[in-house]
């Protein structure tokens, strides 16, 4: 009986953990200013939040503008020169990815992505979940 509910237990705990890390992995940089007109909402400085967390992001993502307002949380995982600082952010999706093809999954805020890595500038590999 014991041994049931142990074995029971470690299979919940192994269910929790699969739902907890279901992660994609991708590429993120960074752009700058002028931040407008996006393809959310145009001029509208609403769209952004106070934290200027926020980010543009590819093709594959847009999801032909669902993604406008979405909120992905993120954290980076390597880079040249080992770029990466500790912990993860959160971003709002405001707008996509004005270059075809666009050169990385996620084009973050100059805010966001200094958040994220020692570096001003440069690619990173995140890894980075919608939420």
């Amino acid at each position: 009986m014991r041994l049931a509910v142990i074995a029971t237990l470690l299979i919940l705990q192994l269910f929790y953990q699969a739902f907890q890390v279901r992660c994609d992995v991708g590429t993120a940089m960074s752009y700058g200013p002028p931040y407008t007109p996006t393809k959310c909402d145009g001029y509208s400085q609403g769209q952004f939040p106070p934290s200027n967390m926020f980010a543009a992001v590819s093709g594959g993502l847009w999801d032909n503008g669902a993604a406008c307002g979405r909120t992905y949380r993120l954290r980076c995982l390597s880079g040249i020169n080992r770029p990466c600082k500790n912990g993860d952010i959160v971003v709002v999706v405001v707008d996509e990815c004005q270059s075809n093809p666009c050169p990385a999954n996620l084009l973050l805020s100059r805010e966001a992505f200094g958040a994220v890595s020692r570096f001003s500038d440069g690619k990173i590999n995140v890894e980075y979940t919608q939420i």
